[in-house]
């Protein structure tokens, strides 16, 4: 059993090691930010030439909030914009995801160099440093991530999010060498994990929904959103994305591509939930906030959000 000597763990080893090595125990240090009492179990990890603790610990009980389950956010993922949220009560946000995007190509560079000209297989203490460095920087742009998407939700009152996703779209794409090398390694499997985790521990529904024909229908115009292989063949969408970022409208109103299918996504499920769609207007689509996670820095195309008129 684990025992608590000043501010050490006592991890025993048993009579085995005790008669081959003459060691029956090791010490480790307690983390300051738990109680000795909450611990559940201790793992050790070997990972990348060394070894890892992980502490199981007992979590307090969070008080749930009363949120309002009919205000929804729904959240489209990509590679530039890791996460593009739009909700029902009229805001919206991007996460940014190019500082992510940007690690995971400085790593794939830096062990392409060191294993130019080495054989299959090679492995070496330089490539465990960088790869635990990557892993830890990954894990911690997925933490902050998930809890930007959770402390806005709390701060409008957003009960429900749908998170637009469509199962195995990592192992068919096809989007180029270059491309695939960039979209592949981005966890964005395990964000939606730690996501639905989060709403689990705050009372937030979360609904996960398939996301076909979301980027190229026009939310503005209120689009039929078909599902994969059940596309009629006269469907086509009203709008029409014209750059990189840009969804034209038929009325040509312009507004964020990534927030339409934000908004398409919720559309979706609108019907089957009983939404109300009014205030998920031009306004919340044209100007969304975006987030940096490794910085203070935050900017808005426009913070008037004023132009946003629910109609009776």
């Amino acid at each position: 059993a684990l025992k608590l000597k000043g501010n050490q763990i006592r991890v025993p080893l048993g009579n085995t090691c005790k008669r081959w090595f003459g060691l029956d125990c090791f010490y480790i240090p307690m983390p300051s930010n738990l109680e000795f009492l909450s611990l559940k179990e201790l793992r050790i990890l070997p990972r990348n030439r060394c070894f890892y603790w992980e502490f199981v610990y007992e979590k307090e009980v969070v008080v749930k909030p009363q949120l309002n389950q009919e205000n929804v956010l729904g959240i489209d993922h990509g590679l530039n914009n890791w996460l593009t949220c739009v909700s029902n009560v009229g805001t919206s946000l991007i996460v940014d995801g190019k500082h992510l995007k940007s690690m995971n190509r400085w790593y794939n560079k830096q062990v392409s160099t060191i294993k130019e000209n080495q054989p299959l297989g090679f492995w070496s203490n330089r490539l465990a440093a960088i790869t635990e460095k990557r892993n830890r920087q990954i894990r911690d742009g997925i933490n902050k991530a998930a809890r930007v998407v959770i402390n806005h939700c709390l701060e409008n009152s957003i009960g429900t999010i749908v998170f637009g996703w469509n199962k195995g779209q990592k192992n068919q794409i096809e989007l180029g060498k270059k491309s695939n090398s960039e979209f592949v390694p981005i966890p964005t499997a395990r964000l939606k994990e730690r996501i639905a985790q989060l709403c689990e521990d705050y009372g937030i529904l979360f609904i996960e929904t398939e996301e076909s024909y979301t980027s190229i229908a026009s939310f503005l115009d209120g689009d039929n959103l078909p599902i994969y292989g059940e596309k009629p063949d006269d469907w086509k969408p009203s709008g029409k994305r014209i750059k990189r970022g840009l969804y034209r409208s038929s009325d040509n109103w312009l507004i964020n591509a990534d927030c339409n299918g934000a908004a398409n996504i919720i559309a979706k499920v609108s019907r089957k939930l009983s939404l109300n769609l009014s205030r998920l207007c031009r306004g919340t689509l044209t100007c969304p906030q975006r987030v940096y996670l490794w910085s203070a820095k935050k900017k808005r195309s426009n913070r008037d959000l004023s132009c946003c008129v629910v109609s009776a």
